[in-house]
C-alpha cells in the first residue's frame, strides 16, 4: 500500500519583510525546530482526518472561547481542503490525467499557532509535496511557492507575500527578489529570483516566540495593503527601505559581517514600526532582546522575533528576560 509523508519546516523572516508583497526584497531561514508533517496513504475513499487544531468538542465554554483565542476559527482541515482542490485543477488545466486512487490524509504540526512562523503555509507545502508523490506529478520547483500563495489568496481569502512559500519549499536560508523586472513565468505560474545561500554564513541567531498570545496574517496585513494601493508614500518609502535593507543584509552575509548585519536587522524592525500600529506586547519582545544587546525584529506577522547575539552568556539573558514576559527563546535549526 502506499504511504507518504512529508514535512515543511516554520520560517522566519531574517530581513527585508513584509515588503515580499510589494516587490520588494527579503532573506529568510528555515526554522526545523518546528514543523507540519503530512501524512498520505492509499485508502478506499477520499479522507481528511480531523487533527487536534480541528476538534469541535470541548469540556466548556471557556475552553471553547480560550481555544478560539489561542487558535483562532480554522484548523488545518480547510488548509488541505484548499490544496487539494487546487492541484485537481492545475493539472486538469494543464492536461495532465491522474489516477482515480484514492487516499486518506492526515497532519499534525508543532509550529506554533498565529505568531507568524507560517504554519499555515507549512501545512499546505507538506500537502503538496505528498500530492506530487502520490500522483507522479512534479510541479517545477521555482513554480510551487506561486501555488501555495493562490492556495492561500484565492481559495482562502489569507492576505500573503510570497517569502513564506519561497523559504519553505526552498529551505535552508534564501535571498529572494520580487521585483517586476525579475517577474517570469514557470507551468503557469509566475516567479521571482530565489538564490539559496550557505546557512554557514549566518552568525548566531535566536528565535523567541510568546507562548499565550498571536495575530493572524490577514489581521496583520490588511491595512498597510490598502494605504499601498492607494500610493501612501509614508508606506511606499518604507517598501522600499526594507527592500534595500535586504539587499544590504545579503551583502553582510557573504562578507560575514556579524555587526552590519545586526544594524540591518533592527532597522528592519525600526522601518516597520513606523509604518504599523503595532500591540505593545510585541514592541515588549522587541525591547526586552535589545535590551540584552541582542539585535532584534519580527519574524514575521505578530508574536515572534529574531535577531543575532554575542555568545552564550548573551543568549541566556536574552531567553532569561524573554520567558519572564511569557515568550520562548530557541536557538533555530536553519539545515539538517
Amino acid at each position: 500500500m502506499f504511504l507518504t509523508r512529508k514535512r515543511a519546516y516554520a520560517r522566519a523572516g531574517l530581513l527585508g519583510n513584509p515588503s515580499d508583497g510589494y516587490n520588494g526584497k527579503t532573506i529568510s531561514i528555515s526554522v526545523r525546530n518546528y514543523c507540519a508533517e503530512v501524512v498520505l496513504y492509499e485508502w478506499d475513499s477520499v479522507e481528511i482526518v480531523l487533527a487536534d487544531d480541528d476538534r469541535a468538542k470541548f469540556d466548556s465554554v471557556y475552553e471553547l472561547a480560550r481555544d478560539v483565542r489561542l487558535h483562532g476559527y480554522y484548523g488545518g482541515i480547510r488548509l488541505i481542503k484548499a490544496t487539494i482542490k487546487r492541484f485537481v485543477e492545475h493539472c486538469q488545466a494543464r492536461g495532465i490525467a491522474l489516477h482515480d486512487r484514492k487516499f486518506s490524509v492526515r497532519y499534525q504540526t508543532t509550529i506554533p499557532r498565529q505568531v507568524g512562523l507560517a504554519g499555515s503555509s507549512a501545512i499546505i507545502v507538506a500537502t503538496l509535496r505528498c500530492l506530487m508523490e502520490f500522483y507522479g506529478v512534479q510541479l517545477p520547483i521555482d513554480a510551487q511557492p506561486m501555488f501555495v500563495l493562490l492556495v492561500e489568496q484565492e481559495e482562502l481569502g489569507i492576505t500573503v507575500g510570497l517569502q513564506d512559500r519561497v523559504i519553505q519549499v526552498y529551505e535552508g536560508l534564501v535571498y529572494m527578489d520580487f521585483d517586476a523586472s525579475r517577474e517570469r513565468t514557470v507551468d503557469g505560474l509566475r516567479c521571482y529570483w530565489y538564490e539559496p545561500m550557505d546557512p554557514a554564513l549566518l552568525p548566531p541567531m535566536y528565535v523567541a516566540h510568546h507562548e499565550t498570545l498571536g495575530e493572524p496574517t490577514e489581521v496583520f496585513h490588511n491595512n498597510i495593503r490598502d494605504r499601498f494601493r492607494r500610493g501612501d508614500p509614508t508606506v511606499i518609502d518604507a517598501m522600499t527601505c526594507l527592500a534595500a535593507i535586504a539587499a544590504d543584509g545579503r551583502e553582510a552575509l557573504l562578507a560575514q559581517d556579524a555587526e552590519r548585519l545586526a544594524r540591518l536587522i533592527d532597522r528592519n524592525f525600526d522601518t516597520r514600526r513606523s509604518i504599523y500600529a503595532l500591540p505593545q506586547w510585541q514592541i515588549d519582545m522587541v525591547e526586552t532582546a535589545r535590551g540584552c544587546g541582542a539585535s532584534a525584529k519580527f519574524a514575521g506577522s505578530g508574536g515572534a522575533i529574531l535577531g543575532t547575539y554575542n555568545g552564550d552568556a548573551m543568549f541566556e539573558n536574552v531567553r532569561a528576560r524573554l520567558a519572564a514576559i511569557g515568550s520562548r527563546t530557541i536557538k533555530p535549526q536553519v539545515r539538517e
